[in-house]
């Protein structure tokens, strides 16, 4: 029973009738490959001790996930995936804090998970949402020839990113640069995403920036005048080629046209002789 918000005994045991287990309110984001926090507590705060602690996913037909009864963890019916990830601080238990320690984070511990914390006479549980994110390799900007205005095509790409980033060009002065193709396509290692734009300015930085939340990566190239004098020398060469061969065609039907009874013979020789030969 309870006098002016106090608890009293009733054959050694404390009635908790207005306790409650708390979560998080709002999302636990947690980046693959490191370690999370998953909040949980009785408020007010009570000693969780000698009561039983369980941890699971709502959203996956109430897999175990961490178990602590009779003042010790108890994981033997613990899904593999999480064997040797999960940990209760036991210090804490004292103070009511049932918080789960998940370690090495995967894109598979996305998801709903259940605080449940039972004594002999009261129960109660919390979710807590948990959304995880994976930072991919850091971009790598490749040029990609030029276009037919003398245009420096780039392309930007980076992989191993979850769930699906931003990707974004930016000239030097942060300025925003339009995107002429953008791909993303999902693996088993994440997100993979490729962009391209067209730089028609000389020297000037050029970022690949791929951004995810307050995660972000970030390329830099450098348009220099070589890059683009490359473009001009290739133009002129194609050029100089081309006309070098109006020229040698031109040469080539003048010659004929004054040699053409020269020509003729000269075939019909070569004709003969070889007539001759295979005789």
């Amino acid at each position: 029973y309870q006098i002016n918000g106090c608890e009293i005994l009733i054959s050694g045991e404390i009635i908790l009738s207005q306790y409650e287990v708390v979560g998080s309110a709002d999302t636990v984001f947690a980046v693959a490959g490191e370690a999370v926090i998953l909040p949980c507590s009785v408020k007010p705060n009570i000693s969780v001790v000698d009561m039983r602690v369980e941890w699971f996913r709502r959203d996956q037909k109430d897999t175990l996930v961490h178990l602590y009864d009779d003042h010790v963890d108890k994981n033997t019916g613990q899904s593999q995936s999480y064997r040797g990830r999960t940990k209760l601080i036991h210090q804490e238990l004292q103070r009511g804090d049932a918080s789960l320690k998940l370690s090495s984070v995967r894109v598979s511990d996305q998801g709903l998970y259940k605080c449940f914390i039972q004594s002999k006479s009261w129960s109660d549980d919390a979710t807590v949402d948990v959304r995880v994110e994976a930072v991919g390799r850091p971009p790598v900007i490749t040029v990609d020839g030029f276009d037919h205005s003398g245009g420096l095509h780039l392309q930007c790409e980076s992989e191993g990113w979850y769930p699906e980033p931003d990707l974004e060009w930016l000239d030097s002065e942060g300025v925003s640069l339009s995107s002429e193709t953008t791909e993303t396509h999902r693996n088993t290692d994440g997100f993979r995403g490729k962009h391209t734009t067209t730089v028609h300015h000389r020297d000037d930085k050029i970022h690949c920036r791929v951004k995810l939340r307050h995660h972000m990566l970030e390329a830099l190239i450098i348009s220099s005048s070589n890059m683009f004098s490359s473009w001009k020398t290739s133009v002129i060469m194609i050029s100089v080629a081309v006309v070098l061969s109006v020229i040698a065609g031109i040469l080539i039907a003048v010659f004929a046209h004054k040699n053409r009874g020269k020509i003729l013979v000269f075939l019909f020789y070569v004709f003969y002789v070889n007539k001759a030969v295979w005789r």
